[in-house]
């Protein structure tokens, strides 16, 4: 292309200047210099872009044609140029979340809201990991951050840890499991166990406690706000499975038992997956830092 930003700017300074001494000055080059480009972009056009005689200098038709998309241009470019500054020192960008744990809806809102404040120029999006696999996603660049407590061996991805929970059983309070320290996979195989609405595989309570124990319970029945699923465990309709800072948050004074499962416990960690080298970015950093503090509070 003959034109580029170079004389865009070249024939903007010149027109609000109107004189080439002047222009020279505002661009930082020396008047030869100037005079130089104007030929070389006039010859390359095959077209006088200036009236040489008149004073103040002034557009030809073809420069003044010149003059009307460099004024649109070259602003849209600084404003561009300024963004990509912003986003190369982390103050600007973007981050989509997707989230695989159902639960963390209610960790992870007091959090955005934290972070929104600090980072009012980040735009931010969430997305339910259950309707589809959100690593692949991640790695196409569809999602910025993926909350996980299934680290995978991805060469590309980091996996950093957030904080710890455990697994705990809510109980109707007269209940008869409520009476013993902790469960066992066959304590569920005559009950109906009350969960989230994701497929089974992104269930603790069945990949880490059911399913290699063979268990499987009478009945399972999906709910999809954790208060509701509460009032049903004190309805005796069932009993779940949540993490202890869930119950923590929303049940604290809900009177049911609380047990966990066998008797060392079902912990697990909880994760922000990232693209390699993207968790240094001021803002994703940041996050991940007001994400690890919520935790500890939950604790």
């Amino acid at each position: 292309m003959i034109l580029d930003t170079r004389y865009l700017r070249l024939i903007a300074a010149i027109d609000e200047t109107g004189n080439l001494a002047r222009a020279a000055d505002r661009l930082n080059v020396t008047q030869s210099a100037l005079s130089h480009q104007i030929k070389t972009l006039e010859q390359g056009l095959g077209l006088p872009l200036f009236l040489r005689n008149s004073k103040p200098l002034r557009l030809t038709a073809a420069g003044s044609k010149v003059l009307m998309v460099a004024l649109k241009v070259l602003p849209e470019l600084q404003e561009l140029e300024s963004e990509l500054k912003r986003m190369a020192e982390g103050e600007t960008g973007r981050l989509y979340i997707a989230i695989e744990c159902h639960a963390c809806f209610e960790w992870l809102l007091p959090v955005l809201e934290g972070f929104r404040r600090k980072w009012p120029e980040v735009e931010v999006d969430i997305r339910l990991g259950a309707s589809f696999d959100a690593l692949p996603a991640l790695q196409r660049g569809e999602v910025d951050l993926v909350v996980s407590s299934d680290p995978a061996d991805q060469s590309d991805i980091a996996f950093e840890p957030l904080f710890g929970y455990e697994a705990l059983a809510v109980i109707p309070p007269a209940h008869a499991l409520a009476g013993k320290p902790f469960l066992v996979p066959e304590d569920l195989a005559g009950e109906t166990l009350i969960t989230y609405p994701v497929d089974r595989s992104r269930l603790d309570v069945f990949t880490l406690f059911l399913r290699p124990a063979g268990i499987e319970p009478a009945a399972v029945r999906q709910i999809e706000l954790t208060a509701v699923i509460l009032l049903l465990v004190a309805s005796q309709r069932g009993i779940a499975v949540l993490p202890d800072w869930v119950i923590r948050e929303t049940g604290r004074e809900s009177g049911l038992a609380v047990r966990p499962l066998t008797e060392t416990g079902l912990r697990r960690t909880l994760f922000a997956a990232v693209r390699k080298g993207e968790s240094e970015t001021a803002f994703m950093a940041d996050f991940i830092a007001i994400a690890r503090m919520r935790g500890a509070a939950t604790a």
